[in-house]
């Protein structure tokens, strides 16, 4: 069986204990595909300490230098695409249109799109009275990846750092670290110098709070649970490093009557469904104008039912099953819980679909008479799982989509431009999508209350990896 190493040094090391390995399980087949070495605190430090040695280089190395770098890992990436999309595949079940054409897309999409920020930045200007503003790297920084997007994440912030002059430490998901084992066979081939990018393999507990803790770190990253996120935030507070976040969601989409009902429904069946509901940014909260509310469960009802779940091995627009049997519980239990609390079920609920027993598959599940106060409306589920909620006027739309503890997205259908601009003025959240607009690599990302703090993507991506120094008399 492979056994995954970490990358320290500009090498591939085994942990220093040796003490522990975990299976990666792909969870269509509920089989071991691979073993992951998992590093400590003492393979932590090693991977501090040689992305500081590097620091002192890289960081002063040119824009033009680093472009060129990261210019190389695109043109690696897209020869090896399919095995990436092969890997994302395996490791959580992505199917094989979605890992090619969105998850395995997002890691040239992003890096491009940082080259393009960062050549349109200004890195050093004039102030006024002889001072310069300059742009430098912020040094040393963790990077903490999850396992439902890996490559989106892992170039949404491997590229903004590399590009800014930042060295690194990554910690990708235990759960799924095939992507980002090749995202670093990547890197070793672009030729980064020894030190710029470094992979520790682990678990929280080995060593997420070393790497968020370490007094040598900078500037730490995280994408995953607002739990989670939490314990991050408290871990790096004692030596005042930055932190950047991108946590959990509950993401409201609005539906009014005159939006186009049957397309605004079904599209946002579809949304909240794609990548088997395991998104952040999921629509999974339908809100819908009243006069229209039962025509719209129907029509959601129709949409679910024509959805089919399958090998995410194969071609085609099937779903595929959610990432492992941890999540596959978690989200047995809280369809039970939408039942318990008096939900009506108008598709889908408890138990795999038949044919489908084994690998971890959910039923493609909606929800009808909900209210915002149901766990079901409340909690991040993370698996193919729709509430809808009805509404009287746009005033309570609002009301019910501000009410949550996230702030990620929020989803607007609505025929009527006033109306629209009205409601989307009124959000408290990151991200705002009108008829069924997407986002592009360019756009900022992230979240209000806690849905996390700082922003990715494009030029916004760059500015958490950066420290602003003022030089006065520079000019003079």
């Amino acid at each position: 069986m492979t056994v995954l190493n970490s990358y320290i040094d500009g090498q591939w090391v085994l942990p220093r204990s040796g003490k522990q390995s975990l299976d990666v399980i792909n969870p269509a087949t509920e089989q071991s595909v691979a073993s992951l070495a998992v590093c400590e605190a003492d393979d932590v430090d090693l991977a501090v300490a040689a992305a500081r040695r590097a620091f002192e280089v890289y960081g002063l190395t040119s824009l033009d230098e680093r472009i060129a770098l990261v210019r190389k890992l695109i043109a690696i990436f897209e020869r090896r695409y399919d095995e990436m999309v092969a890997a994302i595949s395996i490791e959580m079940g992505a199917p094989h249109d979605l890992s090619r054409n969105s998850q395995a897309a997002c890691g040239p999409g992003h890096l491009d799109a940082t080259i393009i920020a960062a050549q349109a930045l200004t890195w050093e200007r004039d102030m006024g009275g002889n001072a310069a503003l300059m742009l430098e790297p912020i040094g040393v920084c963790v990077l903490i990846t999850p396992w439902n997007w890996p490559i989106n994440q892992l170039a949404a912030k491997i590229g903004p750092a590399l590009i800014a002059g930042c060295t690194i430490v990554l910690k990708p998901s235990e759960v799924a670290p095939l992507s980002a084992q090749l995202f670093a066979e990547f890197i070793d081939e672009a030729g980064f110098a020894p030190g710029v990018f470094n992979m520790v393999h682990g678990t929280g507990a080995s060593v997420g709070t070393a790497l968020t803790s370490h007094p040598d770190v900078d500037m730490v990253s995280f994408t995953g649970s607002t739990r989670a996120g939490i314990q991050v935030a408290h871990a790096a507070a004692d030596t005042v490093k930055r932190v950047s976040q991108e946590l959990g969601g509950k993401s409201p989409n609005i539906v009014f009557a005159d939006s186009g009902l049957e397309a605004a429904v079904t599209r946002g069946v579809l949304h909240c469904f794609n990548n088997t509901g395991q998104s952040c940014n999921a629509p999974t909260r339908m809100l819908v104008e009243a006069s229209v509310y039962e025509e719209a469960v129907a029509i959601a009802a129709k949409v679910a039912a024509g959805v089919t779940l399958g090998d995410p091995m194969q071609p085609g627009a099937h779903l595929g099953p959610v990432v492992s049997k941890l999540q596959y519980d978690k989200i047995q239990a809280l369809i039970q819980v939408g039942i318990d609390e008096g939900a009506r079920l108008v598709a889908g609920g408890a138990g795999k679909p038949k044919g489908l027993e084994t690998g971890y598959y959910v039923q493609p599940t909606i929800f009808a008479g909900v209210n915002n106060q149901m766990t079901i409306a409340r909690e991040e589920i993370f698996g193919p799982v729709l509430c809808m909620i009805p509404f009287t006027d746009a005033d309570e739309a609002i009301e019910i989509a501000n009410d949550t503890p996230f702030g990620l997205a929020a989803y607007v259908q609505c025929g009527d431009k006033a109306t629209a601009r009205y409601v989307i003025r009124r959000l408290r959240a990151g991200s705002v999508h009108l008829n069924g607009a997407g986002q592009d690599y360019c756009s900022p990302f992230g979240g209000y209350k806690q849905s996390g703090n700082g922003r990715e993507w494009g030029e916004f991506g760059l500015h958490d990896y950066l420290e602003y120094k003022a030089v006065n008399g520079y000019y003079a």
